[in-house]
């Protein structure tokens, strides 16, 4: 079955990670790879089966993945990003580590105000972050293609679709954890995908988040995280994604 993302003469596909550990899988399987640098950056272009690839290290955190985002749409046609990696399970989501999870929402964890009665998101000041045509975006960037991603869960890991929070200070206590995941009733927490959505929002480019979980978030113990698991996992929903994407 074919997965209509969008109806446009655009060319790439484009994945962004933070890093290469999150990508490295993924790097094997791209043909004729030809590496470009801008800005400082890496791109990998290249081919997988019936898809042309662009891939990039964005670096951690907002500002790093919103410049390469602005970096790869401001210099190739692209139809679609994937925005992969690993990230944090809130709590009570239902998600172990090793399972995927994919965003139909971004939020904006940190932005807003500190008020006596406690945090408000950027409603609270009246100003939003980006506004077209009328639509006016404060703290969340709904991701309006997710649902509609194929991605099997019979190789050891349930796949689960929900709201992802962004922050730029990694949850580390459980009461934290707690609150987000409260507020906002999250299943998955990292540090660029709504930088990213923000972004394709802006040049009107759909963007699919996939994530797998390494930890819970609020732990803090890194004997019981498993970040390998949870990249290779990811990139092989990523890869299994790629050719169902027209």
């Amino acid at each position: 079955m074919i997965y209509t993302i969008i109806h446009h003469p655009m060319e790439f596909i484009a994945i962004l990670t933070a890093v290469p550990s999150e990508s490295e899988l993924i790097l094997k399987q791209i043909k004729n790879v030809r590496n470009i640098k801008k800005s400082g950056k890496i791109i990998s272009k290249g081919k997988f089966i019936n898809q042309n690839i662009l891939l990039i290290n964005t670096g951690i955190g907002k500002v790093n993945a919103a410049h390469s985002t602005t970096l790869i749409l401001e210099n190739y046609p692209v139809k679609c990003i994937i925005n992969a990696g690993i990230g944090g399970a809130y709590p009570n989501s239902g998600l172990k580590i090793g399972d995927i999870a994919i965003a139909l929402k971004e939020i904006y964890g940190d932005e807003g105000v500190i008020s006596r009665t406690g945090w408000k998101d950027l409603k609270e000041i009246g100003i939003p972050l980006l506004q077209i045509v009328g639509k006016r975006y404060f703290n969340e960037f709904p991701l309006n293609h997710a649902a509609r991603i194929p991605v099997n869960s019979g190789k050891g890991f349930q796949i689960k679709r929900g709201v992802f929070v962004t922050v730029s200070s990694v949850t580390g206590t459980h009461q934290r954890a707690v609150e987000l995941e409260s507020r906002f009733k999250a299943i998955c927490e990292n540090m660029e995908g709504a930088a990213i959505a923000h972004i394709c929002a802006i040049y009107k480019v759909p963007l699919l988040e996939i994530r797998g979980i390494s930890n819970i978030a609020g732990m803090r113990d890194k004997r019981r995280w498993n970040l390998r698991l949870a990249s290779e996992n990811c990139q092989q929903a990523v890869l299994e994604i790629i050719p169902h994407l027209k």
